[in-house]
């Protein structure tokens, strides 16, 4: 019995998952409570799009010599304003208009670091590498999720009406340009947090798998909130936790639990209408 308990317990005993443990459950916070809105609203492609958008930012910082993170925001928020003035001065609807920008931008990342060949490893910025998590990136990550959280806090009842009905935001008096466009911010904010740990390619499933399986166990939004923070949570600490045993990357592991759990809600949801 002392040796199984010692077992389960082994991943604590390291430093690295311990590191590892910390900033997947940071970034699970911000990451669930911007996903029931992007499931509720249908912007799932608008995150998955943002998220590819931020790669030639970072490699431009690269060459630049500033902060990756900084190089990714700046990417993102660029995509996201540039979808948005195609949208309101073409004939070219939005989802038309990401197909080409956000293509157009990942295609000019991976083109910029082929020919630079930097010393960065680019496998961890697009898949993460949470195992080789510092302190520092864990505080910087830390400020972002406080700050994201503290805004959708102060915001969200103003984001709640704009996701469910524009029409009635904008005869609040609510400016749905700006709050559009900070919505879209935060998103290039919250793809920034989780860089490090699941890199550009797995950010997505982060960003929508919990409002989705949440949407499947409820119709009530502030359940739907609590139940995106708790699956979240969850399947970003098992994942991790499950690496450790199964000797494989963590953020692809984190994204299983949230396929497992997600399935399980389907079939779940199936069964209680039959």
């Amino acid at each position: 019995m002392t040796s199984l308990v010692n077992l389960l317990l082994s991943p604590f005993q390291f430093d690295f998952m311990i590191k590892a443990f910390i900033i997947s459950l940071v970034i699970a916070i911000p990451m669930a409570l911007l996903s029931c809105f992007l499931v509720v609203k249908d912007w799932s492609l608008i995150g998955d799009a943002i998220s590819h958008a931020t790669f030639p930012g970072i490699v431009i910082a690269y060459i630049l010599g500033y902060p990756y993170s900084l190089g990714a925001f700046i990417a993102g928020l660029f995509s996201a304003i540039g979808t948005g003035l195609l949208k309101e001065n073409t004939r070219i609807k939005q989802d038309t208009a990401m197909g080409i920008l956000f293509a157009s931008l990942f295609a000019l990342g991976i083109v910029l670091s082929v020919n630079i060949r930097p010393d960065i490893h680019l496998d961890d910025i697009l898949f993460g590498d949470v195992l080789g998590i510092s302190l520092n990136d864990i505080q910087f990550t830390s400020i972002l999720a406080i700050l994201i959280t503290a805004i959708f806090i102060i915001k969200w009842k103003d984001f709640l009406v704009y996701s469910f009905d524009p029409a009635q935001a904008k005869a609040l008096g609510i400016s749905i340009k700006w709050l559009h466009y900070g919505f879209l911010s935060l998103i290039s904010l919250t793809i920034i947090s989780a860089l490090q740990a699941v890199g550009i390619i797995l950010s997505i499933a982060l960003l929508i798998a919990p409002g989705a399986i949440s949407l499947l166990l409820t119709k009530k939004f502030t359940e739907m909130l609590c139940l995106a923070l708790g699956i979240s949570i969850l399947s970003s600490f098992s994942g991790v936790y499950l690496s450790f045993f199964l000797n494989s990357a963590s953020a692809p592991t984190i994204v299983l639990c949230f396929a497992s759990l997600f399935l399980s809600a389907f079939l779940y949801r199936n069964i209680k209408s039959k």
